[in-house]
């Protein structure tokens, strides 16, 4: 297949490898941060991979659905823009994949997560944290991934009700999950659920060794939308359901 990147920094140049490794062509390069286009035949690319910032997520990808390009989007930190997105996506006829998360362990860990939050929750005994770490230089915090984790406790547990992730000054009522997160050195990520009571404590932790785990479920996804014949926004999560038995 040929595919297309929108972003060439650290996550651009491992989904490059991790394409080239899986047979694929990179036919164009588009980098907004340096306005440098290399290999720039858009027209060619059955999918375009987007990971850039959060304050340019938005506008590459309506651009890309504009062209009538499918576009697969790494980028976290946007999602405040999601529903204008999705319609200017489905007004021009396009499709778009998007992910807090591309590792295939992580998205496994979500599904996880919401089966251990089902079985805890009638048991008032534990309550549920969340902790994540990653390096000094991401650009949002919580990362998307601990917030896709807190939206899944929450669809899960009848008792809890909404998530702080601010630094806590006062007692937290039963129905408040504490989400935190820490930023320092080169740590790829790691995110932690805590199911604690009195008398034991139940963890469930997912740590990323690096990013080409993310760059591979990056291209996996493309290949998944490539392949798609219906138009329309995605997950990650229907990449699973079509590759899952």
């Amino acid at each position: 297949m040929n595919f297309g990147l929108i972003g060439y920094g650290k996550m651009g140049k491992m989904v490059e490898e991790a394409a080239l490794g899986r047979g694929h062509d990179i036919v164009t390069i588009l980098d907004p941060v340096s306005k440098k286009d290399e290999k720039y035949e858009p027209e060619k690319a059955d999918v375009l991979i987007e990971f850039t910032r959060p304050d340019t997520a938005p506008d590459n990808i309506r651009s890309a659905a504009a062209a009538g390009k499918k576009i697969v989007s790494g980028s976290t930190g946007w999602y405040e823009r999601l529903d204008e997105v999705t319609r200017a996506v489905r007004s021009a006829g396009a499709s778009l994949l998007y992910s807090s998360n591309f590792s295939l362990g992580v998205n496994l860990f979500y599904r996880i997560a919401a089966r251990a939050a089902r079985l805890i929750d009638p048991f008032p005994e534990y309550d549920v944290a969340g902790f994540e770490v990653h390096h000094r230089k991401k650009a949002d915090s919580p990362s998307g991934t601990a917030k896709t984790l807190a939206a899944l406790l929450l669809s899960s547990m009848t008792r809890k009700k909404k998530v702080c992730y601010k630094e806590v000054q006062e007692k937290l009522g039963g129905e408040v999950i504490h989400f935190a997160s820490l930023r320092a050195g080169a740590v790829p990520g790691v995110h932690s659920l805590l199911f604690d009571s009195a008398a034991d404590t139940i963890e469930l932790r997912h740590t990323a060794r690096s990013r080409e785990g993310f760059a591979l479920g990056a291209v996996i996804a493309a290949e998944w939308l490539a392949a798609k014949k219906e138009n329309g926004v995605y997950t990650m999560d229907d990449v699973l359901e079509g590759l899952l038995p």
